[in-house]
This record gives C-alpha cells, sequence and structure tokens, in this order.
C-alpha cells in the first residue's frame, strides 16, 4: 500500500545542512518487521512512523525507529515528525502547540515561526559516570584524560553518555575508533568555543549499531535537550543559547536552547525536502 512520505531536514541553517528523517504517515495497520525493514532501508539515523493517538491530548502518535533499535524519544525526528505531519495538513487541537505521543509520553512541539521547538524530557538516568566506563570512552575517542572535564549520563531515551571536553577544537579534531570495545554506544562530546563565537559549544554524536562501526550522527536533539540540562544546572551555560553540531561533517547544524515557564526548549529549523508516497 502507498502512504504519505516526506523526508525533513532537521536543525539546518541553510538548505539541506542538517540531519534528515524520513518520515512515514498514515502509519497505521503497519507490522513490526516492516516498519523495521523500512528503516534500515531508508539508511537515516532514523525513520518515525504516524499513527493515530491513543493519549487524551495528543494529536498523534509516532514510533521511532533508528534503523534496528525502537527509541521512546528523540529530539530531531520530533521536531522532523511534527514538520511532516504540519506539511501534510495536520491542524493541532491547541494552537500554536503540536502534542506528540511517543513511547516516553507527551512531547509539546511549539511552532515559532519557521523553528519548531520540544519541551526537553526528564532524563531516565543521570548523574556522574563510573570510572571504567570514563577510561573505555576516553581510549575510544583517542583523547588525553586531562582532556575530559567531566563525564555525565545523559540518557533521554537514547542512551547517551556525555563527556565535557576543554575546548571545541578538541571535539572536532576527534577521530573516535571502538573496534576495541564492541557492545553498544551512544557517545556525546560537548566542547564550549571561544565566547566571541557565534555557538556556545560544539557537539558531536556517535553510535553503534549491532555489529557495525561507530557512526556520526549530524544532529542531535536528544543529546543538546539533555547537554543543556547538565549544562545549565551546573553553571556551564546560561540560556537562551545557540549549540552547532555537524561541522566536522560538512553540515551546519544550529541548536537553539531557551527556558520559559520552567521548561527547557530545543528547536531549529525544520523543513520538507522530499514529499510523495511510500510503498510499503
Amino acid at each position: 500500500m502507498e502512504r504519505r512520505f516526506r523526508q525533513v531536514d532537521v536543525f539546518g541553517e541553510g538548505a539541506c545542512t542538517g540531519n534528515p528523517v524520513a518520515v512515514v504517515l498514515d502509519a497505521d495497520g503497519l507490522d513490526d518487521e516492516t516498519l523495521r525493514r523500512f528503516s534500515v532501508w531508508s539508511n537515516l539515523s532514523e525513520c518515525t512512523f504516524v499513527l493515530r493517538p491513543t493519549e487524551p491530548g495528543a494529536d498523534y502518535r509516532v514510533r521511532i525507529l533508528s534503523l534496528n533499535t525502537e527509541l521512546p524519544f528523540a529530539g530531531h525526528p520530533t521536531l522532523g515528525t511534527a514538520r511532516a505531519w504540519l506539511e501534510a495538513g495536520g491542524v493541532p487541537a491547541t494552537p500554536g502547540v503540536v502534542v506528540q505521543e511517543c513511547g516516553a509520553g507527551l512531547v509539546p512541539v511549539r511552532i515559532d515561526d519557521d523553528r519548531l521547538a520540544f519541551a526537553a524530557p526528564p532524563r531516565l538516568r543521570s548523574g556522574p559516570v563510573d570510572p571504567d566506563t570514563r577510561n573505555a570512552l576516553v581510549e575510544i575517542l583517542g583523547i588525553g584524560r586531562e582532556q575530559v572535564l567531566d563525564a555525565e549520563w545523559l540518557d533521554n531515551g537514547p542512551g547517551w553518555v556525555g563527556l565535557l571536553l576543554d575546548d571545541a577544537r578538541t571535539v572536532l579534531d576527534l577521530r573516535p575508533d571502538a573496534s576495541a570495545y564492541p557492545g553498544r554506544w551512544d557517545i556525546g562530546v560537548i566542547g564550549a568555543h571561544d565566547p566571541n563565537s557565534e555557538a556556545a559549544f560544539e557537539l558531536r554524536a556517535f553510535f553503534t549499531e549491532g555489529e557495525e562501526p561507530l557512526r556520526e550522527d549530524p544532529v542531535t536533539g536528544s543529546l543538546n535537550a539533555a547537554a543543556a540540562e547538565w549544562l545549565i544546572a551546573t553553571g556551564r551555560a546560561r540560556a537562551p543559547y545557540v549549540a552547532a553540531q555537524g561541522t566536522a561533517m560538512g553540515r551546519q547544524g544550529r541548536i537553539h536552547i531557551s527556558s520559559e515557564d520552567d521548561r527547557l526548549w530545543v528547536g531549529g529549523r525544520a523543513e520538507v525536502v522530499l514529499s510523495g508516497t511510500a510503498t510499503l
């Protein structure tokens, strides 16, 4: 059957400079194997499937797949799905706010002109990283222990572990290799830019899928959300600020962090690039 399909560029400062997400609308009735197969075939970091909501107050329900793995929440798929749903004619019950139902619960997405912003969900795991894991991360990243200023669990769904490095240049120069440490890794690295820079921080996100080597995610909303919570709570950042990601991959991701009504908001541009149908 043909299903409405959109591919959306999220967090890009210019055309096709962010992180793409594949969005299948009208996905009710598709079985898990079909979702998994299509997600793997799309070969993007995430693919989403929009279904009728089951929770009161939700405008739609979404299932988020990272190739073989289903995630309870992810940032750029949240904004990309909301944009695809709106562009396809969706009308939110509350003007100016799309309410998404996902594995992490109800996530509001605020419509801010050409930007969308999601309310950062609570972390599932926080606190300091144990010494063995921290040492393994240092080896994977190929850096000195003295270059790590701090490490924290930043798991709000995808399972991120975050390392704050000495500066943005160190982040951009990373060439990680996890071949000596097989297993599942979701690694976020953060480094502060010079105070005169347009972006306050540079971030990179590395993850594994099965037995594959580390992959890099171009721009990552979930990591930026948890990192912002950590950085603000420890006095290393103040909202609002702008973070950069994707620079090392030739992208121009910009993530806008703001705080309003005691909530942290993670925003950026989301533009439909491809529109049509998918045969599943």
